[in-house]
Order: structure tokens, then sequence, then C-alpha cells
């Protein structure tokens, strides 16, 4: 499952974000943001967890961040249920809810809790996040869970 993530992934911004362009960052460029920044906190993020950037899908790291969702394919797929209750919709994240909740059913009631707390969030999902590297990360938590309107760009 979790190489068919992984695959489905880049074919999928291969496929359906053809109109967005990649950050152009690397993972270790990241690692120079000030501490307590997203961009710092991401550069972490792929050095914990020795992932490189996919290019054009660099928000969906950023929503582990943000969402304090792990990377394990349980939490890949419970990230997406989160995305649903945040108001996401899209031909992947139906697929991903419907192949794992057939392969992991015994993680139903963790997925809805996800469900649960991405619709108690502010709508986050369409944000793109490379504007607000160099901002809090948890100011930006605050107000994904306080759902205010998230942000203004300075």
């Amino acid at each position: 499952m979790l190489h068919l993530y992984g695959w489905s992934s880049r074919v999928y911004a291969n496929a359906f974000k053809i109109n967005k362009k990649a950050w152009g960052i690397t993972k270790v460029e990241f690692l120079f943001y000030p501490e307590g920044t997203l961009g710092k906190a991401l550069g972490e993020f792929y050095a914990l967890y020795d992932f490189d950037v996919m290019p054009k899908l660099e928000n969906h790291d950023v929503f582990h961040i943000l969402t304090n969702t792990g990377t394990k394919i349980q939490d890949e797929i419970a990230m997406q249920y989160l995305l649903f209750g945040n108001g996401k919709r899209s031909l992947y994240l139906f697929a991903m809810i419907f192949i794992g909740g057939l392969i992991f059913p015994e993680y139903f009631p963790c997925y809805i809790q996800a469900f649960k707390k991405g619709r108690n969030m502010a709508s986050f999902y369409e944000i793109e996040f490379k504007m607000l590297l160099g901002r809090s990360v948890e100011e930006l938590r605050a107000s994904l869970e306080l759902k205010t309107n998230l942000i203004t760009i300075k």
C-alpha cells in the first residue's frame, strides 16, 4: 500500500497538477529558515523521515506538520479523511479513502476522528503555503484550530 501511495502521488502530481508550479526549494534549503518557522519545520520533517521534496506536492508535507499527522500508510489515509472533512474533493482522495478503508478497516474509528478534526479546522487545503514559510508554525496551527481566517500575507 505504501508503494502504491508513493507511485500514485507522483502520477497524481503529473496528471492533475499540470498548472501548479513546484516550489523549487531543496530539503536542505528549508533548514536555513529561522527556528520555529514553517520552512524550518518542513526541512526538519524531510530530515527526520529521510524524505525528498516531491515537486508540486509540497503542500501535502505542510499538512502533516500543521495537523500533526504521522507518515505511516494508515496516517496517510487518515490525512485524506481529514482533508475530506476540511472540504477537499478529488478523485485521488476518494480512491485513497475507499482503498484504505477496505485494506485497514480496523483504523476506521481513527479515520472518522480525522474527518471530524478536518471539519472542525479552518479551511486550509487550497492555501499555497510557499508564501507562509517564514511564518510561525504555532501561529499557523492556532489559526487553523480557531477557524480564524487563516492567513493575511504580509
